[in-house]
Formats: structure tokens, C-alpha cells, sequence
């Protein structure tokens, strides 16, 4: 654990070593606190109270930070805040609603054209003899986040002993918030993920990387983030990078996980199925702890496929969440 040096040491290790006993992971937060035991040093170095003045001092917004970024930086500042008062020491919480909070990100959806696309230029991936089995992990890797909704890093630190080949089933262990699920496999994806063992796991052992990368090691976000924009180009789909106020964002690799829940919602709308029943099941699949994350994908299914707006409105009514385009930020992700 990092030693801590202002006069609120005591509180921010406490509240990281409870937060990871808990499970959560607590590294990004751990981060921001770190920084703020800094400025506290710096600024206030003989104050033993966590007032008002310099959590409004803190939660000033910097030039250039976007409201998002400034999100991050207060709410562990905010639950130390409520850590201290709970080990009765007194504290100041900044009150909800003080900083604005940022209207929900637009994603990309990937249209199905963009998708068969995409997923012909992964299977034209070439042998490289720096990351040998590269052209067998790219055409599985990205079909499994589209195919089950997957978040970046839950696909790239698949173990082997993570994927149950005889059962079709997957176990994410330790993800977002410390939590962990199981998810099926289909049919197709299944007899893509026998085909891949074959050519890549042969002689594996189950800590070894499901998706191994350079030196066998499970692949770095920026070498995934790298492949997806070649794919892109390939595939000649245009990628803006930063997208602007008010604008959808670019295809990204988060967009296959948001991709997958409004396909997902379209198909069972279609088939008929009730929602009412669905939503959970889509929230546990995709490891959502707020159900409003879930209902989110309502309005974005509503807003590409208006064929279905009426169906889904008639049936859910006031569950689908209203989102203001013109006024909605780019960069912060949903879950």
C-alpha cells in the first residue's frame, strides 16, 4: 500500500484497504486520492479537517477538463468524505447536483453492413512472426465483444481455465465493481472458439492467456485499439476520433458492447418477447449494477429503429429514458 503524507493519510488508506476487501478494485479511485493527499499537502498541510473550503477547492473545474474528468475527481474525494464521518470524524460532502453531471455519451451502433465488414477485414488478418497467433486470436477476439457484449478487458484477460469448452460457457471473474458471471456461448461462436483452441491451445495450461499477445502475454489496449483502427480503414468505415458536442461518438471498440444490447433489445422486440421479463436479463448478462444502465439502450434501439418505436413505447411506456442530442457529451462511456 502507498504511503500517504497530508493529514488525511489515515482516512484514504482506510477507505482504499476497505473498498478492497470488499472486492472492488479500487485502482483508478485509489489514483485520484493519491492526488489528492498531494494537493492537500500542498495547499493545506496543517489542516486535520476535511472542510468545506478545500473540497470546493478541489472540486474546481480546471481549464480545458471536461465535466466528465471533473466527475472522476470528486467522487472518491466525496467518499472519503463519508468514510471519515463514519469513523466519527467530522467531514465535508460535497452536496449532489454542486457540478453539473454530463448528459449520456451518444455511441456508435455499428449498422449489420458496418459489422460483416468489419469482421471479413479480422479474417484477412496476416501472420506476424513478432505475435505468431495473431491472424487466429483477431477474427474470434472481436467477434466475442459483439457477440456477447463484453467489456475490453473482460475479453482480454480470459484465461484458459475461464472458458468452459464442454459446458459453452465463459466465467468473468473479478470485473467492474469486483463482480462476476457466466455467459454462453451461441452455437456459432462455439464452434469458432473449437476451431481457435486447435490452432492456439493445444498444449495449453488453464493460467495461460485465452487471447495471447506479444510474448504470450494477454494483448495491451493500445495494440487492440491499434488492430481496430486498421480494420476500420480496411473496411472503409470512418473513424473521426474525438467526436464533438452534440455529435454521435466514432466506432470504437466499446461499441461493439453497446452494439450488442441494442441488437439484442431490436431482436427480442421483434420475436415478441416481453421486456418487462427481458431487461434483467440483459442487466445481469452484461453485468449492469444500476438497471437504469440497461433501460438506457431502450432509447438508443428506439431512436435507430423507429419501425419499432411504437411497439416498445406501448409496452414500456415511461421506462424508456429521454436523452437531449443537442446538449450530450462525447466521452462519457456507459456501461
Amino acid at each position: 500500500m502507498k504511503e500517504y503524507i497530508s493529514m488525511f493519510s489515515e482516512y484514504i488508506t482506510g477507505l482504499i484497504e476497505q473498498k478492497q476487501s470488499m472486492g472492488y478494485k479500487y485502482h483508478t479511485e485509489a489514483a485520484v486520492l493519491n492526488r489528492f493527499d498531494l494537493f492537500c499537502r500542498t495547499h493545506y498541510p496543517q489542516m486535520k479537517t476535511l472542510n468545506r473550503e478545500i473540497v470546493l477547492h478541489w472540486s474546481e473545474q480546471q481549464s480545458g477538463e471536461h465535466p466528465s474528468t471533473l466527475q472522476g475527481r470528486i467522487t472518491p474525494v466525496r467518499e472519503l468524505a463519508r468514510y471519515m464521518i463514519r469513523n466519527g470524524h467530522p467531514a465535508f460532502i460535497l452536496p449532489e447536483g454542486t457540478v453539473p453531471k454530463c448528459p449520456r455519451y451518444l455511441p456508435h451502433i455499428y449498422s449489420n453492413d458496418e459489422l460483416k465488414r468489419i469482421f471479413i477485414q479480422t479474417d484477412r488478418c496476416h501472420y506476424s512472426a513478432e505475435v505468431p497467433y495473431r491472424h487466429y486470436v483477431m477474427p474470434v477476439f472481436f467477434r466475442l465483444l459483439y457477440c456477447c457484449g463484453l467489456r475490453l478487458t473482460e475479453a482480454r484477460m480470459l484465461r484458459m481455465k475461464d472458458v468452459d469448452m464442454g459446458n459453452s460457457v465463459i466465467t468473468l471473474i473479478n470485473t467492474k465493481l469486483g463482480r462476476h458471471r457466466q455467459i454462453p456461448l451461441s452455437v456459432e461462436l462455439h464452434e469458432r472458439f473449437k476451431t481457435y483452441c486447435t490452432n492456439v491451445h493445444t498444449f495449453s495450461k488453464p493460467d495461460d492467456w485465452f487471447f495471447p499477445g506479444y510474448k504470450n502475454k494477454p494483448m495491451t489496449i493500445s495494440n487492440v485499439y491499434k488492430n481496430h483502427r486498421k480494420f476500420l480503414w480496411q473496411a472503409r468505415i470512418s473513424h473521426s476520433g474525438r467526436a464533438k458536442l452534440g455529435h454521435q461518438g466514432s466506432p470504437s471498440v466499446h461499441s461493439y458492447r453497446h452494439t450488442f444490447a441494442v441488437h439484442c433489445l431490436r431482436r427480442w422486440v421483434l420475436e415478441g418477447k416481453n421486456l418487462h421479463a427481458w431487461l434483467p436479463v440483459l442487466q445481469s448478462y452484461m453485468g449492469h449494477v444500476s438497471y437504469s444502465d440497461t433501460a438506457y439502450y431502450l432509447h438508443l434501439t428506439t431512436d435507430l429503429f423507429p419501425d419499432i418505436t411504437a411497439r416498445l413505447e406501448n409496452e414500456l411506456g415511461d421506462m424508456i429514458p429521454v436523452i437531449h442530442h443537442a446538449k450530450a457529451n462525447d466521452d462519457e462511456k456507459v456501461n
